[in-house]
């Protein structure tokens, strides 16, 4: 691996030096785009849409549209004194819990590595947030932005886990949420079966990606020269349920019968009445309301 960031983990009085890595590694296969005929690769260039004269890099800048056709063109020079951190540290802010941090902020993965003499004090943040049981909230400027992210800990290694800004996740609007759909106390308790039959430990190595290993199997075919061989057709999706009840019936016992357990006797029969089940409470406040919500805590 090859580190795309060095700097120092600010811990209090303490400070940590680190090389950052990407944790991850995107594996779809890529492609060129090319001529059908000679297979030459496609070349761009990149023209003004006013004069239509070829541009070089030094004569590119950033634009931002105000819309009505007009264009604020910033420099070199206004982006200078923007409050961006300079001085490559990972700042702590704060310890908290990490069920408190919703996953769809999370962003991209990095591995943190201690540098020179920084190996005792890595360990000692390490096993301290092992112990607390908490993650540390940071900031750290990568690639001329400032993010939010955390630190955690991963097969003993520190994890910084970038993250989205809280205005950066939009609010579900869809007109579901405005209706009022009851289930069922009969219903309800036939889904938790299923869930329940379905239940396990998640393996991530007993997953894999299908359709990547078969278009690599295409592009070995066209290397070898020999036949492609036809991937087998996959089964039909199932179609949309008329009656809820059985559907839910129907799949427990597949569940079962996948994990070679017996089918259960008189399946036709309704399952022991649940707990009457409360209303769902209609998700309309949170999208309607015109007040912003309170920003998150900021580093002074």
């Amino acid at each position: 691996m090859r580190a795309i960031w060095k700097g120092a983990v600010s811990f209090g009085l303490v400070s940590i030096a680190v090389k950052l890595y990407s944790a991850t590694e995107e594996k779809d296969i890529r492609f060129h785009q090319v001529h059908r005929t000679d297979g030459g690769r496609i070349k761009y260039q990149r023209t003004c849409s006013v004069d239509g004269e070829v541009v070089s890099y030094d004569d590119i800048a950033k634009g931002y549209d105000i819309g009505g056709g007009e264009m604020v063109i910033l420099t070199d020079e206004d982006f200078a004194d923007l409050p961006l951190s300079t001085s490559r540290a990972i700042d702590v802010l704060e310890f908290v819990p990490s069920e408190q941090i919703d996953p769809i902020l999370f962003a991209k993965a990095y591995y943190l590595e201690p540098e020179g003499q920084a190996a005792k004090p890595y360990v000692l943040l390490r096993d301290a947030l092992r112990d607390a049981e908490r993650v540390a909230i940071v900031k750290i400027a990568i690639r001329q932005r400032e993010q939010l992210a955390t630190l955690r800990v991963r097969d003993d290694v520190l994890v910084l886990n970038t993250m989205m800004w809280p205005d950066e996740v939009r609010t579900p609007d869809f007109g579901f949420l405005d209706d009022d759909i009851e289930t069922r106390p009969a219903e309800l308790a036939m889904a938790s079966s299923l869930i329940d039959s379905m239940a396990g430990s998640f393996k991530p190595d007993e997953f894999t990606d299908n359709y990547r290993a078969a278009l690599q199997e295409v592009i070995d075919a066209k290397v070898e020269g020999r036949e492609v061989v036809q991937p087998e057709e996959a089964e039909e999706a199932p179609a949309a349920a008329i009656d809820l009840m059985a559907a839910l019936k129907a799949s427990v016992e597949r569940a079962k019968q996948a994990r070679g357990e017996k089918p259960s006797e008189g399946t036709d029969d309704a399952p022991p009445p649940a707990k009457k089940a409360s209303r769902a409470p209609r998700a309309t406040a949170a999208r309607k309301t015109t007040t912003p919500r309170k920003a998150t805590k900021k580093s002074a």
